[in-house]
């Protein structure tokens, strides 16, 4: 049996909801207390926002662009003593 994208949209609907109403609660939370402790310019903000940008993209492939939002660049000295 196939899966249709509705039968997914079915099965993980609520759960999307969740998890976008716990992201916009911890957004707000920052935003209020941004208020006393500015985080313009966290390079920490700038990766939410891109990753925010990527969920408004079409198609598939969000999870990967996303991972890559918060990694770093690969650093082939990265077993080398300094």
């Amino acid at each position: 049996m196939t899966t249709t994208a509705a039968d997914v949209l079915e099965r993980h609907y609520l759960e999307i909801r969740c998890e976008l109403l716990n992201v916009a609660a911890m957004l707000d939370r920052i935003g209020r207390a941004e208020i006393s402790n500015p985080v313009e310019g966290d390079t920490r903000m700038d990766q939410i926002r891109q990753a925010i940008e990527v969920l408004l993209e079409s198609g598939f492939g969000r999870a990967e662009k996303i991972q890559m939002v918060f990694s770093d660049e690969y650093d082939s000295d990265w077993d080398r003593e300094s």
